[in-house]
């Protein structure tokens, strides 16, 4: 058999254990080139720039022409 608690754990002694565990919403802007939203701190996606530069090449998809 386990071990077992000595005393009961109130509420806030349970919450202050438990604090880090909550989630943190992530911060969303636009994207001051392209409009698109984008999280803070990264890359756009969509465009390819960070701080004012251009720093990843995004290929446009192309529609794929059905075959005949």
């Amino acid at each position: 058999m386990g071990a077992l608690p000595k005393q009961r754990v109130t509420r806030s002694r349970q919450g202050d254990r438990r604090q880090h565990h909550k989630l943190i919403p992530r911060h969303i802007v636009r994207c001051p080139n392209c409009r698109e939203y984008k999280e803070t701190h990264h890359v756009c996606l969509s465009c390819g720039f960070y701080a004012g530069r251009q720093v990843l090449d995004i290929e446009v998809a192309r529609p794929v022409a059905p075959s005949s």
